[in-house]
């Protein structure tokens, strides 16, 4: 599939949840989700990306400030939104919840995590946590200039191939890997690549009976789930975010028609 074929190439997020975290997609074909641990150069990504074509206001109900901006990639509008740079997605504070409820509600089309080179493995932890939630996500390993000035190697093809998803070397601040992350963001988007992220298993007692239990309720209720696995353990941890969204029946506008580009491409 190439630029040229891209006319049917279908958009992925869910319009309707994203009205209501704020995000309007009249003028965009897709949207790009952008997280990341704090101190990883994630602004700096972010302005490389969008240049001037940026704004700034509050999520929707919270004081956390949000930004936004734009880019055109082979005669697409992709909309990015800045997500509040966090550790995890276990919804322990504010910022965790907003990024954590972007990424399973609003179901981007990409998430871009933008990862500190310098710091790979405390930063996995997140990057991990966001491939239980979505396929659909590409690691930005962004301050290389850093980790060589540090004498630290990374073999990012090994890496990509380890985890299932595009990543990409940058060195934002000098401008370096942008162009490839568009790309990747684009190849992604189209189905050109197509995302197998590592997800963690194990097998604890008693514990694992109960996530079957309730993957079964939840595959019953809602066959086109795409992450019910990952929804059983936030029930099970007392995550009230999803289980208010259980009890609403939010959850079920979580569907595979999202998911459906997974096995419309070759990788």
């Amino acid at each position: 599939m190439d630029s040229n074929n891209c006319a049917n190439c279908p958009a992925l997020h869910n319009v309707n949840n994203l009205v209501k975290l704020g995000v309007d997609m009249s003028e965009f074909d897709y949207v790009i989700a952008l997280a990341g641990n704090p101190n990883t150069g994630k602004s700096t990504v972010f302005n490389s990306l969008t240049g001037l074509r940026q704004h700034t206001g509050n999520w929707p109900g919270k004081t956390v400030a949000r930004a936004e901006g734009g880019f055109i990639y082979n005669e697409k509008h992709f909309k990015i939104v800045d997500l509040p740079g966090t550790y995890s997605l276990l919804s322990t504070s504010t910022d965790e919840e907003i990024a954590r409820d972007f990424i399973l509600f609003g179901q981007p089309d990409v998430t871009v995590i933008v990862v500190d080179a310098t710091r790979l493995e405390r930063n996995l932890n997140l990057t991990l946590q966001i491939m239980e939630i979505t396929n659909r996500v590409i690691i930005c390993l962004n301050l290389m200039d850093e980790a060589k000035r540090h004498k630290i190697n990374i073999d990012h093809r090994l890496l990509s191939k380890k985890l299932g998803v595009p990543v990409i070397p940058a060195s934002a601040r000098q401008g370096e890997g942008i162009n490839e992350l568009l790309k990747s963001i684009y190849d992604v988007v189209v189905g050109n690549y197509i995302c197998k992220p590592y997800r963690v298993s194990g097998e604890i007692k008693y514990v694992s009976k109960a996530v079957d239990e309730l993957v079964y309720q939840i595959t019953t209720l809602y066959p086109e789930i795409p992450n019910a696995r990952w929804i059983a353990l936030r029930l099970l941890e007392g995550d009230q975010s999803v289980i208010d969204a259980v009890i609403s029946g939010d959850i079920g506008s979580l569907t595979t028609r999202n998911y459906q580009i997974e096995n419309s491409g070759v990788q």
